[in-house]
């Protein structure tokens, strides 16, 4: 536990001196990528709760990056276009305010995992990942035909939204508001793993049936567990959407949750910084191998072939030790 807790700290500092030294040497890029990373890691911590501390295998979790996403995106879109979101029956405006477009983006993925893990959880194994896959994929063919948001072209957002103090226009600046969201998750993931709400969702994805006897509901643990995941994932899919002023129907794919769900598989599964890792892995083979050869999803795959044959916990757990550990 001791080397994880070390490794944790060295990822987090590595992963904040890059683009300090990208800063110094005029290389916005590259801070861009780092905090490209970042939100793919934040979507992953997100993920990581369900299947890490939940053991919900879930493959729609682009659902709920897409729904930060296009909260973030018509929020800006009638705040350019000085036009209301809505006037009846009661007036909504659009925004520029990050603060607020997080929390929007926060309720409205909180809303629909609260009603899709009533009915996903309702089956269990294959059957779960195949019904939380179907409703990405319900989002994903809505986005498409909402014409209103661009349909299939997306939506462009002109100007990056405003920060309280901040230039968010300056790489650094957005990439530091990023970071600290992701600490802040990463924080409460660890609080979390070692509440009593975190020891009996992991002894209800154990043993169900011992949780039940002492008078506590798995289903309604699970739930709970599904909507943090949701609320955070969210949240990144928010950011995503305002780091590249763009939103699409790509943000609900089915190949989004397989993303985020790689990030876990490489860095590993359940542990803190698993999903960071695995996301700062997936970044830079992407600029660096994508750049040689648009078939470098290759690489990738033999990766990940690698890791879940030799590595079963993940690059942590194979630096780390095998032992599971959430702090």
């Amino acid at each position: 536990m001791i080397r994880e807790r070390t490794l944790n700290g060295l990822v987090l500092v590595l992963l904040l001196a890059v683009p300090l030294w990208a800063m110094f040497n005029d290389q916005p890029f590259t801070i861009t990528l780092a905090t490209r990373a970042v939100i793919f890691a934040l979507a992953a911590v997100g993920l990581n709760i369900a299947l890490g501390l939940g053991g919900l295998v879930s493959l729609g979790h682009a659902a709920f990056f897409g729904i930060g996403g296009y909260a973030m995106g018509i929020l800006a879109h009638h705040a350019q276009t000085y036009t209301p979101v809505m006037e009846l029956p009661f007036l909504i405006e659009g925004t520029k305010s990050m603060p607020v477009i997080w929390l929007v983006a926060m309720v409205t993925s909180g809303i629909a995992a609260f009603l899709i893990g009533i009915l996903s959880l309702r089956t269990a194994g294959v059957y779960f990942i195949m019904i939380t896959l179907a409703f990405g994929q319900m989002f994903y063919f809505f986005s498409i035909s909402w014409a209103a948001y661009g349909g299939e072209d997306g939506l462009l957002i002109y100007v990056r939204n405003d920060f309280p103090g901040l230039n968010t226009l300056v790489p650094i600046n957005f990439f530091a508001i990023c970071f600290t969201i992701l600490c802040l998750v990463l924080l409460l993931n660890g609080l979390l793993a070692r509440s009593p709400f975190g020891l009996a969702l992991n002894a209800a994805r154990q043993a169900p049936q011992r949780v039940q006897t002492v008078g506590l509901d798995p289903q309604r643990l699970k739930l709970v567990a599904f909507v943090i995941s949701g609320v955070i994932t969210g949240l990144a899919g928010a950011l995503f959407a305002d780091l590249n002023r763009f939103v699409s129907p790509t943000m609900f794919s089915w190949q989004m949750s397989g993303e985020i769900m790689i990030f876990i598989i490489l860095g590993g599964n359940a542990r803190l910084c698993g999903p960071v890792v695995g996301a700062v892995v997936f970044v830079m083979l992407e600029h660096f191998l994508g750049g040689l050869s648009e078939y470098w999803h290759i690489y990738l795959g033999a990766l990940l072939l690698l890791v879940v044959f030799f590595a079963r916990g993940g690059l942590v757990g194979l630096i780390a030790g095998r032992e599971v550990a959430h702090d």
